[in-house]
């Protein structure tokens, strides 16, 4: 196995700058939360963040290592046109699905800070369902807008991006049909957070609708009243989350610091 740019535990002196070497540090543990919580999938799905200051570059998994071994300094820099930025690419390349979905979104969004992709069984199923997702739940009740990407194929078409960036729109989610699901956010941690949540509500549903019972959906006025305590200007989010997240996964193994 070739060898990946290695960079010191804190702060390196190798061209990076302090500002990208945090939102490293941040990006790999939000892959290693990934894996913690049975969102990974093998090899495959990404989580890109931009590089601060920088409008057309990001970060992003190389292809072929598991979430659990991602570090801050095995990630890869690339621009929009997927091109690897400052890198000895090695065995490693991009996976090029990740690529089209990530840097149209980046793109689009300049607000946006983080991209998460999963394929997780819930997801999928729900992904899969007429319905989409249901305000079953208080979690679910969380979003109050999830778009909706219909499936295309395995997303290598450059032309598809077009119509992801049109489909996620403004919102802060979206299930891609039969495929999977996806979340922004202004961090990191804002869009890991929403990924858990977006994750634990069609976790509930899908073992609310294995039951073959009757489903009891609440009120209209109760789903947007619950929606509204959500809203960011009412209550904190992502903020309080993130700081704990990072905190356990030192616990657990700060090996994704170096």
């Amino acid at each position: 196995m070739s060898s990946l740019p290695r960079l010191d535990d804190t702060f390196p002196d190798n061209g990076v700058n302090e500002a990208e070497w945090a939102t490293r540090v941040d990006l790999a543990a939000a892959y290693r939360l990934v894996a913690h919580y049975g969102m990974d999938d093998l090899i495959y799905n990404h989580i890109s963040a931009r590089v601060p200051g920088s409008e057309d570059h990001f970060l992003l998994n190389p292809y072929g290592l598991a979430y659990e071994e991602i570090t801050a300094s095995s990630l890869v820099k690339v621009d929009l046109d997927g091109n690897l930025v400052g890198e000895v690419q090695g065995e490693y390349g991009i996976n090029r699905a990740g690529f089209v979905i990530h840097s149209a979104i980046h793109q689009a969004r300049p607000e946006v800070a983080c991209v998460i992709h999963t394929h997780t069984p819930a997801g999928m199923a729900v992904s899969a369902l007429e319905c989409g997702l249901l305000p079953l739940t208080q979690t679910a009740m969380f979003f109050d807008d999830v778009g909706m990407h219909e499936y295309e194929g395995v997303v290598l078409d450059l032309k598809e991006q077009e119509r992801i960036v049109h489909d996620l729109g403004a919102r802060r989610a979206m299930i891609l049909r039969n495929h999977g699901l996806l979340t922004v956010g202004p961090t990191i941690g804002h869009a890991f957070t929403t990924m858990y949540w977006l994750e634990r509500a069609c976790q509930a549903q899908i073992k609310a609708m294995s039951c073959g019972a009757s489903l009891k959906l609440p009120p209209q006025p109760v789903v947007e009243l619950t929606n509204h305590l959500y809203k960011p200007e009412t209550r904190p989010f992502g903020v309080l989350e993130w700081p704990a997240l990072r905190r356990m996964m030192d616990r657990r193994d700060p090996s994704y610091r170096s």
